[in-house]
């Protein structure tokens, strides 16, 4: 009986670790812009390099509206630099020419007026000839006016509200190509960081939605250690405490720190395999490796975790 009641009271003393298994914090790459998976880049099980590409999608109608984009740019800003200056020199020619010619106009009109003038003295020609000479030489005067006008005006840029219209104008459709730009560039994923290739959901020539995770990385710094702690331990505990962690092939000590403790208690799940712990209220820690160590804990690996000494 002494023998039995003294196994009974080793079953119940606390074990000396708290078991827990490993976890990791997934990366689902997707592209914001649904299309045909043209290339799968990498498989699952490979590492990546941060900035690798991992796959594209098929970006025909985005490239077309980038096209299309930029070549509004160009006319938009054309049209802003064109308000700037006034016309071409060749227009401001043919309107110079156009000035010669009615001041020839206007010395001729001019001239006659002054030679009717005469023969209406000397009672040759009758007044009213002289008036339709009076009105021609203010009709060259005034073409000579409107002439001189015009080419003043040729010189002059648009006004300020044109100009003002015309950058916006050209500011719109920069953004424009700013936004192809963008759908263009999204049809292409790259790896965010170093990385495992957890798992892809997608083979080539099938559509993805928007949205839709193509693949799932798993950065070295996103493994992490949940295990489970009774609630007469837990206040000793507290962020940022160094642990050990232990598993199997996993060879010497891990060590970690503690980077969350749950604010509310919960029972053991199921996956802890303990019948010591089983069914006792525990707080769930997580507690992160150092990024060298981290690819030795594998996800779904069981652990065991105790305090590290060198708290």
């Amino acid at each position: 009986m002494a023998a039995a009641l003294a196994l009974a009271g080793c079953s119940e003393r606390a074990s000396p670790g708290w078991a827990g298994y490993a976890e990791g914090d997934y990366v689902y790459i997707a592209a914001p812009i649904g299309g045909r998976l043209d290339t799968l880049a990498v498989q699952a099980g490979q590492t990546v390099a941060r900035g690798a590409l991992l796959f594209t999608l098929d970006d025909e109608a985005e490239r077309a509206a980038r096209d299309e984009a930029r070549a509004q740019a160009e006319r938009a800003r054309a049209q802003a630099a064109n308000t700037e200056t006034g016309r071409r020199r060749e227009e401001i020619a043919v309107t110079e020419a156009q000035l010669a010619q009615a001041r020839a106009q206007a010395a001729l009109a001019r001239s006659e007026l002054a030679r009717r003038q005469q023969l209406v003295e000397q009672g040759f020609i009758s007044k009213a000839q002289l008036d339709d000479a009076r009105a021609a030489v203010e009709q060259t005067s005034a073409r000579v006016a409107e002439l001189q006008a015009a080419r003043q005006v040729a010189t002059l840029p648009a006004r300020r509200d044109e100009r003002a219209a015309a950058r916006a104008q050209a500011e719109a459709a920069s953004q424009a190509v700013r936004a192809s730009d963008w759908r263009a560039q999204q049809k292409r994923q790259s790896a965010p960081a170093d990385a495992l290739v957890a798992d892809t959901y997608y083979r080539t020539s099938e559509y993805v939605v928007a949205g839709q995770p193509v693949l799932a990385l798993l950065p070295p710094a996103n493994r992490k250690a949940r295990f489970y702690v009774g609630e007469a331990e837990v206040a000793s505990l507290a962020p940022g405490q160094r642990v050990a962690i232990s598993c199997d092939g996993c060879g010497a000590p891990i060590a970690a720190r503690i980077a969350r403790i749950a604010a509310q208690p919960e029972y053991t799940p199921p996956v802890i395999y303990s019948n010591a712990q089983r069914a006792k209220l525990v707080f769930m820690v997580e507690a992160r490796p150092e990024p060298a160590d981290a690819p030795r804990l594998h996800p779904g690996q069981p652990l065991e975790v105790r305090r590290d000494g060198a708290n």
